[in-house]
C-alpha cells in the first residue's frame, strides 16, 4: 500500500469525515449494524480495510493467543499434577501430604486472588501502556508458576496460587480491552475466538505435555509434578520480555503500520472502538457504567458459564481418570474434548462477526453444554464411552461461549473507559462461579460420577441460557423503539 497521506491524496478533513458512512440497521430482530466506514471507498470490504486488517491480525493475534495459551497452562497445570504419577504416590497431594479438602481451598485462593484484581487491571494497562503491562504480568506469574515447583506444603501451595491469581487476573479482561482498541464490534469475536479458544488448546497441549512430563518422575530427585511447574513457567517468563519490545500498543502509535494505515486504523475506530489517545477513565465515567443495569445482565449470564469452565478446566483430568483410565491414559483422554472445543469455538465466532447473532449463538450453546452435563449425570457409571461422549459435548457448550459473550457485550459499549471497565467487571463476576466450580467435584463422588459436578453444571447453563433470552427480548424491545421513534440513542447488538 502506498504510504502517503490522506493529506497528499488530496482527501481534505471535510471529505474525510463525509466519507464515514453510517449504514441504518438491516438485521433481523432489531439487531443493530456497527458503522460502516472506510476513508477511500466508504466500503468495509475494501482493498485498503482488508489489507489493513490482515496486516493487524498477522501481528497482533497470535502474540495475544499466544499469552493466553501460556496463562492457562501456568493455570490450569494444577489439574494434572493432582493424578500425574498417583500410582507410585508421587502426585501432588501425596508428597505434599495434601487432602481434597485442602486442594480445593488452594484453587479457590487463586480464584480469590483473580476476583479482586481483575477489575482494577484495565485501569494499568491504559496508564502503563498494553505492552509494559502485559510483560510485567508474564514474567510474574511464570516466575510464581515456576516456584509452584518447591513447594513442600499445604501453605506454600496455597500462598503461591494466591500470587499467581494476583498477576494472571490482569490477562484475560486487559486482551478483550486491547482487542477493543484495534478492531470495531463487529471484528471482535472472531477475534476474540482466536485468543480465549487457545484456553482449549491449552488443554488439549497439556494433557500431551502431563504425558510427557510423567515419564520424567524421579529425574535429578524431583516428582514429575514439579517439573511441570517448573517447564510450564519458563515460557512465561520468556515471552513476557518479548512482549515488552514487540507488542505494540495502540494504532496511533505502531511501528509496523505506514502512515496512511495509522489514519485508517485511528478512523476505522472513531465511532465503535476504544482510542488509545483517549484519557485515563474518570469517576464520571466510571458511573455511568457502574450503574447500567442492563450491563448487570449480561454479567450474571458469564457468571453461569463460569462455574462449568472453572471446573472442567481444573478437574478434566480426574473425569477422564473416573471413565477406566490410569492417570497416563487420563492425560491424554483430555486431548479429544478440548480439541473438539477449540474447532467449535473458532467456527461459531466466525459466523457470529459475519452474521451478528451472537445472542442466539449463546443460547444454542448453554443448552448443547446443558445437555452434555446432564446426560452425564444421569448415565450408569460403567457407561464409559457414554459419558465420554457426553464429556466432549459439555465441553463444546461451555467453552464456546466464552469469546462470543465478550464480543457481544463489547458490541454493546460505547467508549474506551466504558470498554475497559465493564469488561474488567464482567470476568469480574465470573470468578464467585469459577470459586463454587472447585467445590462441585467432590473426591468423595468419583466413584460414582460426580453428579453433582454434572448436575450443577447442567442447571447453571440452562439458567444462563434463559437470562440470555431475557436480554434478547429487552434489547429488541428498546431497538424497535427507537425505529418508532420512541425514544432515542443507538441501537443494541444482538
Amino acid at each position: 500500500m502506498a504510504t502517503e497521506s490522506l493529506a497528499e491524496k488530496g482527501i481534505s478533513a471535510s471529505h474525510r469525515e463525509n466519507s464515514i458512512t453510517r449504514i441504518p440497521s438491516i438485521e433481523k430482530g432489531g439487531e443493530d449494524v456497527s458503522p460502516t466506514f472506510d476513508v477511500f471507498s466508504g466500503q468495509e470490504d475494501s482493498k485498503a480495510n482488508k489489507d489493513l486488517l490482515r496486516k493487524q491480525d498477522i501481528r497482533l493475534i497470535p502474540i495475544c493467543a499466544m499469552m493466553y495459551l501460556l496463562a492457562y497452562l501456568d493455570r490450569s497445570n494444577i489439574g494434572n499434577a493432582k493424578v500425574m504419577n498417583s500410582e507410585t504416590s508421587d502426585d501432588l497431594l501425596s508428597v505434599t501430604g495434601m487432602d481434597s479438602k485442602q486442594y480445593a481451598i488452594a484453587l479457590m485462593v487463586f480464584l480469590i486472588a483473580y476476583t479482586i484484581f481483575e477489575a482494577p487491571s484495565n485501569f494499568f494497562l491504559k496508564r502503563l501502556g498494553p505492552s509494559k503491562w502485559f510483560a510485567f504480568l508474564l514474567c510474574s506469574w511464570g516466575t510464581i508458576s515456576m516456584c509452584l515447583g518447591a513447594v513442600k506444603d499445604f501453605g506454600g501451595l496455597t500462598a503461591a496460587r494466591f500470587i499467581l491469581g494476583i498477576f494472571e487476573a490482569g490477562l484475560a479482561p486487559g486482551l478483550a480491552y486491547y482487542i477493543s482498541f484495534w478492531y470495531r464490534a463487529n471484528e471482535r469475536s472472531i477475534r476474540l475466538a482466536f485468543i480465549y479458544s487457545t484456553a482449549t488448546l491449552a488443554g488439549a497441549f497439556g494433557g500431551l505435555i502431563a504425558y510427557g512430563i510423567s515419564h520424567m518422575n524421579g529425574i535429578a530427585g524431583l516428582q514429575a509434578w514439579r517439573w511441570l511447574f517448573i517447564l510450564e513457567g519458563a515460557p512465561s517468563v520468556m515471552f513476557g520480555i518479548f512482549i515488552f519490545f514487540f507488542l505494540p500498543d495502540y494504532p496511533e502509535s505502531a511501528n509496523f503500520l505506514s502512515p496512511e494505515e495509522k489514519e485508517l486504523a485511528v478512523l476505522r475506530m472513531e465511532y465503535n472502538g476504544s482510542k488509545g489517545s483517549a484519557g485515563n477513565m474518570k469517576w464520571a465515567d466510571a458511573k455511568e457504567v457502574l450503574l447500567d443495569w442492563r450491563l448487570y445482565l449480561h454479567y450474571i449470564v458469564y457468571f453461569s458459564k463460569s462455574c462449568p469452565f472453572s471446573s472442567l478446566s481444573l478437574f478434566t483430568p480426574s473425569i477422564t481418570k473416573g471413565l477406566g483410565y490410569d492417570s497416563l491414559q487420563a492425560q491424554l483422554m483430555t486431548v479429544p474434548p478440548y480439541a473438539a472445543a477449540f474447532i467449535v469455538t473458532i467456527a461459531l465466532s466466525f459466523y457470529c462477526d459475519k452474521y451478528d447473532r451472537r445472542a442466539a449463538t449463546t443460547i444454542g450453546l448453554m443448552l448443547v453444554g446443558a445437555v452434555g452435563f446432564i446426560v452425564s449425570a444421569c448415565l450408569p457409571v460403567t457407561e464409559y464411552h457414554g459419558r465420554y461422549a457426553a464429556l466432549i459435548i459439555a465441553c463444546c457448550g461451555t467453552f464456546a461461549t466464552i469469546p462470543i459473550l465478550l464480543g457481544w457485550l463489547s458490541a454493546n459499549l460505547r467508549s474506551t473507559s466504558a470498554q475497559g471497565l465493564a469488561l474488567a467487571l464482567n470476568i469480574s463476576f465470573g470468578a464467585p462461579g469459577q470459586i463454587a466450580g472447585v467445590w462441585i467435584y467432590k473426591s468423595s463422588e468419583a466413584d460414582i460420577g460426580y453428579p453433582t459436578g454434572h448436575w450443577t453444571n447442567g442447571a447453571l447453563l440452562l439458567v444462563g441460557a434463559a437470562l440470555t433470552s431475557v436480554l434478547v427480548g429487552l434489547y429488541i424491545h428498546r431497538n424497535r423503539q427507537i425505529e418508532r421513534g420512541i425514544v432515542t440513542g443507538q441501537k443494541w447488538a444482538l
